[in-house]
Parts: structure tokens; sequence; C-alpha cells
């Protein structure tokens, strides 16, 4: 196991004014699957090819178990990559497919034949080593590519958005493969994607960028419960954080947020700035912890709207209002979701509220 270390790392192409990655300090611990997530074009995936050697950083140094690799070639780096789009030789079986790499470092015939049984086995892929790669299905060819990357034994495993080719079902079988591996292996692991879902379940350190800039390296539960910014915030979370414009206003001590059609309390906040009466914040709450009825002798406030639409999950449905506040979505049970054109009061508690500067936008 090696930890993997990005130090001042710069990225700007030819003829373009703003570098795609400005500067990126990042450390990967030895044994941690770490995953790069935002949107496309944040330079998740140009972070991923530099630490391939597929791109060269235009400033900056990259280290591997402490060596420097910056300029190396890719085969010397010591490190395996998955892709999106599987990347298998079509002419050849399964098993020179996953043999390759290994018969490129002129390994015995009978360690490269063990390897690639061991692994094949654990994939299911044992009774398919003699098919080519068109005789496969895509969660197959995408376990085969896994597969190659595992006989290796690498230093750091690359994964470059693996499951994206793939339909919902697959995706959820894949994940949970890739996890038993990281388990089982413990390789240091670079993961990219921008599924919210892959990072928070397979990620032991998610990593948020935005235009190339980390907002926030944290735990999955870090992440989601408590987000550096409004990006992070609005990001992570299905259906996505509800945000209403509100002022930071005194009473006394205490201060509370004001914005239309509600006032919550927030307690003398010790953290937030003094107020003012023009101190623009955001509220942010979860769908799920917005509340069709409010709970006994609790401080819960109160927001109207209309149902507007809702979302049928089976057992859950999700609803979309608009109040006052601004649209809110809410997560509820199925069986009390009312209906839309309804008239509906959804509870707010303060306790579970999020807080962000109106202008920076960062946690307050």
């Amino acid at each position: 196991m090696s930890e993997l270390e990005l130090q001042g790392i710069r990225k700007l192409y030819e003829g373009v004014a703003r570098p795609v990655i400005p500067d990126l300090d990042l450390s990967i611990g030895s044994g941690q699957m770490a995953v790069l997530v935002g949107p496309s074009g944040c330079g998740k995936s140009t972070t991923l090819r530099m630490v391939a050697g597929l791109e060269e950083p235009t400033a900056g140094t990259i280290k591997i178990g402490g060596r420097d690799v910056t300029h190396l070639q890719p085969a010397e780096r010591d490190i395996a990559m998955v892709f999106q789009g599987y990347a298998l030789y079509p002419h050849m079986s399964v098993f020179e497919n996953m043999a390759f790499g290994l018969r490129i470092k002129h390994l015995p015939e009978a360690e490269i034949r063990a390897r690639v049984n061991a692994a094949a086995d654990s994939l299911g892929l044992t009774a398919y080593l003699e098919r080519r790669p068109k005789a496969l299905s895509g969660g197959q060819r995408q376990r085969v590519a896994i597969g190659r990357a595992i006989v290796r034994e690498p230093k750091v495993f690359l994964f470059d958005e693996p499951l994206s080719n793939l339909d919902a079902k697959l995706r959820g079988d894949m994940r949970r493969e890739i996890a038993r591996i990281h388990q089982a292996s413990k390789t240091t692991s670079m993961y990219v994607t921008h599924d919210q879902i892959e990072a928070m379940t397979l990620a032991d350190v998610i990593v948020v960028l935005r235009d190339g800039v980390v907002q926030q390296i944290g735990s999955p539960v870090e992440i989601y419960e408590n987000p550096a910014n409004r990006f992070v915030a609005g990001f992570f979370g299905t259906p996505s954080m509800n945000f209403l414009a509100a002022d930071l206003i005194a009473h006394g001590d205490r201060r509370a947020a004001r914005g239309g059609g509600f006032e919550i309390p927030l307690g003398d906040a010790p953290t937030l700035r003094p107020a003012g009466e023009s101190d623009k914040i955001v509220v942010g709450i979860r769908p799920e912890r917005l509340s069709l009825t409010r709970r006994e002798a609790a401080a819960d406030v109160a927001l109207a709207g209309s149902v507007a639409m809702r979302e049928v999950l089976g057992a859950e449905v999700v609803l979309h209002v608009e109040s006052a506040a601004g649209a809110l979505t809410v997560r509820t049970d199925a069986g009390a979701a009312p209906r839309p054109g309804d008239q509906i009061q959804v509870w707010v508690d303060p306790a579970a509220i999020h807080l962000f500067d109106g202008e920076t936008e960062l946690r307050l």
C-alpha cells in the first residue's frame, strides 16, 4: 500500500486563459479510497489523468509511495486504470486481456495463470475466460477491465467513471463489487465520478471539486451533515437541499432567520457574525428533514404552501411545494402524502437547518 500525494498541481492548456486546475494539494492515505466528485468540467478526470501519466501537469509534483512520478511514463508508475469504456482488446479472449499487462512485465507463465484465475474466480468470470469481449454483456466487460487491473497488483488503482455506461441495476451490482474488491485488497484508490451515490457508498474520503478548486474534503458523513458551502450542500442529497433566502435579525442576544412567511429562531448562535438589518443569509434544509406534522412540545416552525407536484417513489413520495418562502421539496411517506393543489403546512425543525452566508455562500 502506498500514499498518493499531489502537491501544487496546476494544469493550463495552451490557448486557454484560465487554468483547468489552478492549484491543487491532495493527499490520499495508504489504503484509502478517495472519490473525486463534481459537475462536468470541474477537473476531476484531468486530475486522475495526470496521476496516470496521460496528462502532464503544468506545475506541481505527484508522488506515489514517496516516489516522485511526475514525469514518469504511465508504465513506470505502478498504477492500474479502469476506464469508462472498458478499453478491452476485441481480438483477445478474456484470459488474454487480463494477462496482457503481466506478459508485458515478462512474468512466469505459471504466475500469470495463477493471478488471472484467482481474479476471474473472485469476479465470477471463470466460465468466460475463453470468450472474446463481443460475447460478453456490459457488466461482464467491466468486470474484465477491473480484473485486468487487479492482477497487476499495483500501488494505486485509478477508476475513471467506470460505471457510467451501465444500467441502474448493473451500476448497483458493480458498485458493490468494487467496494468488495477494495475491502479485500486495501489498495490506495482514486475514483472519479459525477454520481453522488457512487461517491457516498464507495468513498473513505470524498474530494468535492468545482472549477478545479477543492470545495471540501471529508468522509461521506461529514460531507452530508456538515457541508462547507452552499455548492457542496446542494450537490449531495436526493432530492437536493432546499435553500431559502433570509435576513439575519437580532432579538436581544438571540438571533433569527427571517424570510418570506417564516422566522426561524437560531438561539444565541454564538458562531454567527453580529446581526444587522441587511445581513443576508441562506437557510438550507434537506427534504427528509421537513415534516407534514408538528412534533409535540417542539419549537418547529410552519411554512404554508400549496402542493404543485408529487413524485411517487414507491414507499416514499417527493412533494414539490410552492410557498412564500420559495420552492420547497419534501420527502415523506407515500401513505400520508397530499395531492397536487392541496394547501398544506410544512414544519421545520430549527435544529435541522444549515446556514450559509448570502454573499460568500460559506457555511456559518
